[in-house]
């Protein structure tokens, strides 16, 4: 039987898994355009992951990763995070959310989910446990997660948690569907 533990890291590599999963197969420009008015792309996703993780898995919890963000400097802008610069690779971003990974998993290895942490960017309410930070996380990735599938489907079609798992009919008529939806929304209208 799995811990608490164990059952939170794996709903939490699914939900890597599939951040990952959503930039494959396409090309640097689709992995990387803005497709909503605020500019959320997929890569941007995963690196702003990888950045997020390496501080609440290490820093939180007096494991710092060593690793230079500089989108995380005092003058860099806040959104920094949220897109690669053109100098910025598709593999590097997988590379640092892998990395992110295997920092994590000591952190996970080492603690147990009640050990105190400390999130510098929270102020006054910063002290969390480990299964707090798991929850936060969890929630944190499928969220990126849901933004991601959206914007992957607007690209190519590809829906899903995986390649082997669409999660959903593929027999089913979609358009009719979406027919049926577009019309009930026009008659809501008036």
């Amino acid at each position: 039987m799995q811990t608490p533990k164990d059952t939170l890291v794996e709903y939490l590599q699914t939900a890597r898994d599939a951040m990952v999963w959503k930039v494959e197969g396409l090309s640097e420009y689709d992995a990387r355009r803005p497709m909503t008015p605020t500019g959320t792309n997929l890569l941007g996703l995963v690196k702003h992951l990888a950045s997020v993780e390496l501080g609440y898995f290490g820093d939180t919890f007096g494991r710092p990763s060593g690793i230079e963000l500089p989108w995380h400097s005092d003058d860099a802008d806040p959104n920094d995070d949220l897109y690669l610069t053109a100098d910025e690779t598709r593999e590097g971003v997988l590379d640092l959310y892998r990395t992110a990974w295997a920092h994590a998993a000591v952190t996970f290895a080492e603690t147990g989910l009640d050990t105190v942490g400390r999130v510098p960017w929270w102020g006054d309410r910063g002290e969390v446990t480990l299964h707090q930070i798991l929850v936060h996380m969890v929630s944190e990735t499928y969220r990126q997660a849901g933004h991601a599938d959206i914007v992957r489907e607007s690209i190519d079609g590809a829906a899903g948690r995986s390649p082997s798992d669409a999660n959903m009919d593929e027999a089913y008529d979609w358009p009719a569907h979406v027919a049926r939806v577009e019309a009930a929304a026009r008659a809501s209208a008036g």
